[in-house]
């Protein structure tokens, strides 16, 4: 396989040489908003994560592509990533359930990447400088560059819209499920959060701009906001459904639906620095005093001091401060920053379905 030098330059200016792996960008030229995940495995799951839409991802772990890739390890119908930034792409694969390797299913999916790169300074750079829109390709530098300061990155864009189902569908309660009938909005959901959901029931997932009035009109016994890409400001026909929801239905949100909740309950978001992309942090649950070992993917968080008088802090993150869930008990609404379905990642939250399932069903026996 012959070698296609390339380089990666930030927006500003600082540049990164490299090999061009996976699709060929259109125009030669990949672009978009440039984040670090700190995972050492699930690099499948976490490209396949529509929360992802409008960023390139940089694995900060050297060594990616390892054990392949198949098709039950997809989060989502197709990666939304713009790219992909690696040090070393394993070009074979050791796991028995690989049908592919990484940059076959790069370029099977139409994503970019460019392997070869010094990810430790990149992440560091970036942990400085924080997250800022990059490109890359075969072009000059001087016209990457200019690419990079195209990019919009993802303050004030609607990137839910180009994720979210067109149509609504069903997922059948698993055995044992129960007889509940959840409606779930889809922001960017995974669908490792629809097999824990149809644990608990029958799962009804609608497009993200569904008016609550059509959501109530299902009759569910619990409403769940799912994780997804972007500014939640610039979602504000999901929070008014949200606003009208509360208080009606047990609800249950996480990651962007955690961001939407809190604004439809009168708080304020920000966007991080760097963002939290990884499935190493720790979060402290208020209510125990345990420390939770979370899967996170987001840019923006919960603004402290912005939730109302009924709104409590139900966690916070450990490395630095941000909320991580919020409660809103007479509402009969909670949620958490983080992907307590752990895909990837480790499973201290999976107690939060149980919560959910909880709250239905105490609200069912009123």
């Amino acid at each position: 396989m012959s070698v296609r030098e390339g380089h990666l330059v930030l927006a500003d200016g600082t540049t990164f040489e490299g090999e061009l792996i996976g699709a060929d960008p259109a125009g030669g030229v990949a672009g978009g908003e440039v984040v670090f995940n700190t995972v050492l495995s699930g690099y499948q799951e976490v490209l396949s994560d529509p929360s992802y839409a409008g960023q390139i991802i940089t694995f900060t772990y050297p060594h990616i592509g390892n054990y392949g890739t198949n098709d039950d390890d997809d989060e989502s119908r197709r990666p939304f990533a713009r790219g992909v930034v690696v040090r070393d792409l394993a070009r074979r694969r050791s796991n028995w359930r690989a049908t592919d390797d990484l940059d076959t299913y790069l370029r099977r999916h139409r994503i970019p990447g460019i392997a070869g790169v010094d990810t430790r300074r990149l992440t560091r750079h970036i942990r400085e400088a924080g997250a800022m829109p990059g490109a890359f390709g075969d072009a000059d530098a001087v016209a990457l560059k200019a690419a990079a300061l195209a990019e919009p990155g993802t303050d004030g864009v609607d990137l839910v819209a180009t994720v979210t189902t067109a149509e609504p569908y069903t997922v059948a309660a698993r055995p044992g499920g129960g007889d509940r009938r959840l409606v779930a909005y889809d922001y960017g959901i995974k669908r490792t959060i629809l097999r824990h959901l149809s644990g608990l029931g029958e799962v009804t997932v609608v497009p993200a701009a569904t008016p609550a009035d059509e959501v109530l009109a299902r009759r569910p016994d619990g409403v769940f906001l799912s994780n997804g890409p972007g500014d939640p400001a610039m979602v504000g026909y999901a929070t008014d459904a949200i606003r009208d929801l509360v208080g009606q239905v047990p609800t249950f949100g996480i990651c962007l639906g955690h961001q939407l909740l809190a604004t439809a309950l009168g708080a304020t978001t920000h966007k991080l620095p760097f963002g939290h992309h990884g499935g190493n942090h720790p979060v402290r649950r208020l209510a125990t005093g345990h420390v939770e070992i979370t899967s996170q993917n987001h840019n923006y968080a919960v603004t402290e001091g912005s939730l109302g008088p009924d709104v409590e802090i139900s966690h916070l993150n450990l490395n630095d401060g941000v909320i991580e869930g919020i409660r809103a008990d007479r509402l009969r609404a909670f949620s958490v920053q983080y992907h307590p379905e752990a895909g990837p990642g480790p499973h201290d939250a999976a107690y939060l379905f149980d919560e959910f399932a909880h709250l239905i069903d105490s609200t069912r026996s009123r």
